[in-house]
């Protein structure tokens, strides 16, 4: 499965961005996928994650995000945002997003719980 990362940029703090994830040729509704982020030195941290649509395409938020960023999926688009907003210097990193099929009872916050990444996508924020 490859997946495709879209939407980073610069910005300046208090900002907004919109991440995309799209799989082509794969219905991505079918498939529970995540927004990890890493900055250099630092280790593979998971940002959210939306749910595959048999499992109620519920949500999961890492504790610094919840309130400013919001995971969705267009399943007619066959995309998975993250929209994010009032952006911090701490947000900077290159943001990944993966995918997996299976169903973990789990939260499915570490990265291994994914088995199809797509390419980074950089997000930098600045003052």
């Amino acid at each position: 499965v490859q997946l495709q990362a879209s939407g980073g940029g610069s910005v300046q703090v208090g900002g907004s961005l919109r991440l995309s994830c799209t799989a082509p040729g794969r219905t991505l509704s079918r498939y529970t996928t995540a927004w990890f982020r890493q900055a250099p030195g630092n280790e593979r941290e998971f940002v959210a994650n939306i749910r595959r649509s048999l499992s109620s395409s519920s949500t999961n938020y890492a504790d610094s995000v919840k309130g400013r960023f919001t995971i969705s999926r267009d399943n007619a688009k066959n995309t998975a945002y993250l929209q994010m907003n009032s952006l911090k210097f701490e947000d900077t990193a290159a943001y990944y997003c993966g995918a997996t099929e299976r169903h973990v009872a789990g939260p499915m916050t570490h990265h291994s719980d994914y088995a199809y990444w797509g390419q980074g996508t950089q997000v930098t924020v600045s003052s």
